[in-house]
């Protein structure tokens, strides 16, 4: 039997599988650091799955050379890939298959903006009745910004299930682009007509707060920000100003710079037209079973040698 280590909220997304894999014998142990390193040293273990959770030193320090992190999903910037290489662990995590949820989610967030579901919802409850007028999507301009799979999935479902007109921005332009109208490999061309703007890009020292100031200045005005990629990405202080003063319309956004939120500067949540969402775009009982196979997977091809096998990141 394999033992592997899952930190606790992961465990609990997916104990379905956790539970029942064959050849393995997970446990769930604590997500933050220094209780994680103590269980991983209790248990004798060398592998481990874990969750957003920034891991600084202990992690790496518990996990003996030839283990493995692996990621439950695939953003990656809370662990120190540097100091894991250093220690002879393998790193690993779940590409593909949280696309389709967090492009749902995207969408939703969309139409959620766009027809003050959010609002009106709290609205009802709290004893209020209030009738807002929003818009159609059909025949609105959506503003990708990152076309990479998940980012061609919210063309798709925009483009074939609501009719809108989908332009695109990245560094190159890739293949399957058939669901986009425009590409540019200019920011300002992509979203100066857009009535809402995706973001689907990585958190990567490039891209830290690449929404700042300067580019929201250069979009629609009315226009809504919509980031289900990494909080890391969005300036959220200049955010705030450019919502608070009507620069855009608003923003709808499922991550942030510090989960659970804290604000930086400026508080988000006084503001009326931010929606606001815990990290749940790959929360998904699909999705969640899919990370955890894959995450069993590079684990199993690990611990048989099978390098080339595992999603290296």
């Amino acid at each position: 039997m394999i033992k592997v280590l899952v930190t606790d909220l992961e465990y609990n997304k997916a104990k379905h599988i956790f539970q029942n894999a064959t050849g393995f014998e997970c446990i769930s142990a604590p997500s933050d650091e220094a209780g994680l390193a103590k269980a991983i040293r209790d248990e004798q273990a060398e592998y481990v799955i874990v969750g957003i959770n920034k891991y600084t030193k202990e992690l790496y320090e518990a996990i003996p050379a030839g283990g493995v992190i692996a990621r439950f999903g695939v953003g990656h910037d809370g662990i120190d890939k540097a100091q894991a290489k250093a220690k002879g662990i393998y790193c690993t995590n779940t590409p593909g298959v949280l696309d389709d949820s967090v492009a749902e989610c995207a969408i939703g967030m969309i139409l959620t903006a766009g027809r003050h579901l959010a609002i009106c919802a709290a609205d009802n409850k709290n004893g209020v009745w209030k009738n807002r007028v929003g818009v159609e999507l059909a025949g609105k301009t959506l503003g990708i910004i990152g076309c990479g799979n998940i980012g061609r999935k919210v063309a798709k479902i925009a483009k074939l299930g609501f009719g809108m007109k989908v332009v695109g921005y990245d560094i190159v332009k890739g293949s399957n682009m058939e669901n986009f109208d425009d590409f540019y490999p200019d920011f300002a061309e992509a979203v100066k007509n857009a009535d809402f703007v995706t973001i689907h890009i990585p958190n990567i020292p490039a891209t830290q707060n690449f929404i700042n100031s300067e580019r929201l200045s250069m979009m629609k005005k009315g226009g809504w920000l919509i980031n289900t990629a990494r909080g890391g990405v969005v300036d959220e202080d200049a955010l705030f100003d450019a919502v608070k003063n009507n620069l855009i319309g608003g923003a709808a956004l499922d991550v942030f710079k510090k989960e659970p939120y804290i604000p930086q500067m400026k508080d988000l949540r006084t503001l009326e037209n931010v929606i606001m969402t815990p990290h749940i775009g790959s929360s998904t009982l699909e999705a969640c079973e899919r990370m955890a196979i894959s995450s069993l997977q590079n684990i199993g091809s690990a611990d048989a040698g099978k390098i080339t096998e595992m999603d290296v990141i």
